[in-house]
């Protein structure tokens, strides 16, 4: 069963900006993607999440004409990859996971050879680049070679990489990996700003689920299919729980709720009793009073989600 069931991927019909259906691709007899259906709508932060191996990167790749489908549909910016490659191609730019800058040229000529491949050169290339140091503060960083810059000024690289033809879809391949916290922020900051200026839609697959949490729509996907789809709180409704975290009364309220049949996970200095929601948690802070000196009720989140759609647990990678 997948969440949101009154608003389901086939249903969301208003401007589909990618739209997919009954997708098929297989390697060598492996199914990496396996009857898959979709839709983004244009303008919308989609989040595309499964452990490695689910079949993400091949649908990318499918959506961005890199890879011919075996079967279904698929209409990305009204036109089918396989039918009109290079067309869908000059709407999508790609951040991908790892640079595929050349790390010994500056930045300023890695985005001018992107840009030439575009035909966008001399006076046009000029604008163009102011464009992207307004959006991204570049001026800093245009003379140094890639191998010279920080993990976030690296980023701001890429992404410029992506945006210098102007695409409509921005597709965002873990694009945090690695990065601190305020870096990440950053680069989340520049997406945003790019959403609600430019109407940008973004496709997202990543690790960290409180980015996912923000999307507008969420997929997830296991071994090639679709397992839940729906908004984060649909999802967080349908198959988190909640937890009570007790901090006295540890080893009484361990054997007791234990006894009780709840899933109790002892840790050092506290323990989380779970919960099927917040009425559960208020019912049973009430029974048990005396147990409840230091308390807190922690609501379900992403991560529990996908634990429990997929019973894997993305792990960040550092």
């Amino acid at each position: 069963m997948t969440a949101g069931t009154n608003q389901n991927s086939n249903d969301r019909t208003d401007a589909p900006f990618i739209k997919i259906t009954d997708l098929h691709k297989s390697f060598k007899g492996v199914k990496a993607v396996d009857g898959l259906s979709f839709t983004v709508k244009k303008g919308e932060l989609f989040a595309f999440l499964g452990v490695n191996g689910a079949g993400k990167s091949t649908t990318i790749n499918i959506i961005s004409g890199i890879l011919p489908k075996d079967g279904g549909t698929v209409i990305v910016c009204g036109a089918d990859p396989d039918v009109k490659a290079e067309s869908v191609k000059s709407k999508i730019g790609i951040v991908f996971q790892s640079s595929v800058l050349d790390k010994h040229l500056s930045v300023y000529d890695n985005l001018k050879y992107r840009a030439a491949l575009y035909g966008i050169i001399g006076e046009q290339f000029k604008r163009r680049l102011d464009e992207l140091d307004q959006l991204l503060d570049l001026k800093e960083i245009l003379k140094r070679p890639l191998c010279k810059l920080s993990g976030g000024q690296r980023r701001r690289a890429d992404i410029a990489r992506a945006l210098v033809h102007n695409p409509e879809l921005l597709v965002l391949d873990e694009p945090t990996t690695g990065l601190d916290p305020q870096t990440r922020q950053a680069v989340w900051n520049v997406i945003e700003n790019l959403r609600a200026t430019r109407g940008l839609t973004v496709f997202l697959t990543t690790h960290y689920m409180e980015e996912a949490a923000n999307a507008d729509y969420v997929l997830i996907l296991d071994s090639g299919k679709k397992v839940a789809e729906g908004t984060p709180h649909e999802l967080k409704t349908a198959y988190a729980t909640d937890t009570v975290r007790i901090y006295s009364h540890i080893e009484e309220a361990v054997a007791l709720f234990s006894s009780l049949g709840y899933v109790v996970k002892r840790e050092r200095d506290y323990a989380d009793i779970e919960v099927s929601d917040m009425f559960a948690a208020t019912q049973l802070i009430l029974r048990y009073p005396e147990l409840f000196d230091d308390y807190e009720v922690l609501k379900g989140n992403m991560d529990s989600v996908f634990l429990r759609v997929t019973g894997n647990k993305i792990m960040e990678v550092r």
